[in-house]
């Protein structure tokens, strides 16, 4: 479901993050409908590597703390919801159904240095800042945008209920 990437030496990668992370991305997906196995790529880089990604993806000449690389248009996004909603259980006879194979979502990339600096502005911790900025981006492989403020509320509201329901609330 979650591959988790580090190309980057600044800062450790705690262990526990291997369960964290992806449980929020499960909890994420459960709100959005989406029930079918899915795989995200998530890589840590630093701030230099960041910026390169910006400059040549977003034409930003400046380090951001993520960034999200979909693999799905919204329409396909869509369709795979309503494919999960209606899903139904067990094949024919006794047998259940095979598993499906997982779709691809996209990546995210989160500049670590960036987050850490960021959580400690914020005077919260490491593991909610990173939380954050992945149930962003993973917001953004489902099409959500925030081109406005109401963008922007609605992508942070579901954001943090994802949060809240992993213990990342704001202390």
């Amino acid at each position: 479901m979650l591959s988790i990437g580090n190309r980057q030496e600044r800062l450790a990668v705690p262990g526990h993050w291997q369960t964290l992370l992806p449980g929020l991305v499960r909890r994420l997906l459960e709100a959005e409908g989406l029930a079918l196995p899915v795989e995200v790529a998530l890589t840590f880089v630093d701030d230099a590597a960041i910026r390169q990604l910006n400059r040549r993806y977003r034409g930003k000449d400046a380090p951001t703390d993520v960034l999200s690389f979909p693999q799905l248009e919204p329409a396909e996004i869509q369709r795979l919801k309503a494919g999960a909603r209606g899903s139904g259980g067990a094949g024919a006879g006794d047998e259940p159904a095979p598993e499906p194979e997982p779709v691809p979502l996209g990546d995210v990339v989160i500049s670590l240095e960036r987050a850490a600096t960021q959580a400690q502005a914020y005077g919260h911790s490491l593991d909610r800042e990173v939380g954050y900025l992945l149930a962003h981006g993973v917001l953004h492989l489902l099409g959500y945008d925030h081109p406005d403020a109401e963008g922007e509320r609605l992508m942070h509201r579901k954001a943090e209920a994802a949060l809240a329901a992993c213990g990342l609330s704001r202390p």
